[in-house]
C-alpha cells in the first residue's frame, strides 16, 4: 500500500505535535537549563495566590530556618524570607532549570547570606537531622518518587514541632481535577485525594495532622508536624 503525500505529511505533522506536546511535559515536570526557566517564569506567577494561601495555615517567627522543596523559580523562597527576616531559607531543587532560575530570582538575598538555593533530590536531602523549623513544598509533592520515605526524609530533618506543610492544586476529587487528570495522568504523576494526604502524613509518623481545602479553587494544604519524640525513619 502506498501512502499518499498528504497522508505522509499529516503523520509527520502530528508526530511533531505530539514530540512537542511531551518536550514541554518534560519541561513542566523537570524544567532543564535554558528553556525550562521560561515555564519557571510561569510557575512563579500562576502559584503565588495558592501558596499565600497555604501559608495562613502555618506559623512562621522572624528567625526561622526553612526548607524549599521544589523550589522551581524562587518566589516562594522570597516570600519566606520576608516573612522571616531574621532567619535563612533554603531551597532545592533536582531539576537545572529551576536551580538556575530560583538564583537569579533571589541573587540579592544569597549575596546577603540569607538564602541558599542546592541542586538536591527530597529523597535524599543533603542535610543534618533537626535542622528546620518549616519545611514547603508547594505543587511538587507529585513527582516525589517515593512518598512515603521522601515524607519521612523530611521528617528527619525537621526540628521537633517543626512543621511540613504541603500545598497543591490537583488532587484527587479537587474542583478541577476532570480538566487536570488528562496532563497528570501524562506527566506520571501521584494523585491523592483528602484522605490519602492525612493518611500518608500519618504513616510518615507526622503529628497534629491538618488537611485544608478551598474548593471553589481547588486548593488543597496539609500540615503535620514532628513529634518530640519522633519514630525510626526506616533505610
Amino acid at each position: 500500500m502506498t501512502l499518499s503525500k498528504h497522508a505522509i505529511e499529516t503523520a509527520v505533522y502530528y508526530a511533531f505535535l505530539l514530540g512537542l506536546t511531551y518536550f514541554l511535559m518534560i519541561q513542566v515536570r523537570k524544567p532543564s537549563r535554558w528553556v525550562g526557566q521560561f515555564f519557571t517564569s510561569l510557575m512563579n506567577v500562576s502559584h503565588s495566590a495558592l501558596t499565600d494561601w497555604g501559608l495562613t495555615h502555618v506559623s512562621i517567627e522572624p528567625n526561622f530556618t526553612i526548607l524549599d522543596v521544589g523550589c522551581g523559580g524562587g518566589r516562594t523562597i522570597e516570600k519566606l524570607a520576608a516573612l522571616a527576616p531574621n532567619g535563612t531559607v533554603y531551597g532545592i531543587d533536582y531539576a537545572n532549570g529551576s536551580v538556575a532560575a530560583s538564583r537569579a530570582h533571589n541573587t540579592q538575598l544569597i549575596q546577603a547570606g540569607r538564602v541558599e538555593i542546592t541542586k538536591a533530590s527530597v529523597s535524599q536531602l543533603p542535610f543534618p537531622d533537626n535542622k528546620f523549623d518549616l519545611v514547603t513544598a508547594i505543587e511538587t509533592q507529585y513527582y516525589w518518587p517515593d512518598l512515603l520515605h521522601d515524607m519521612q526524609e523530611i521528617l528527619r530533618v525537621l526540628k521537633p514541632a517543626g512543621t511540613l506543610v504541603v500545598i497543591a492544586e490537583s488532587y484527587k476529587k479537587g474542583a478541577h481535577q476532570a480538566l487536570q487528570a488528562p496532563v497528570m495522568k501524562l506527566l506520571r504523576t501521584k494523585s491523592l485525594g483528602v484522605e490519602d494526604h492525612r493518611e500518608l502524613f500519618s504513616k510518615a509518623g507526622y503529628a497534629d495532622i491538618q488537611i485544608y481545602e478551598e474548593r471553589a479553587k481547588g486548593w488543597l494544604c496539609g500540615t503535620g508536624k514532628k513529634p518530640a519524640s519522633p519514630p525510626s525513619y526506616g533505610a
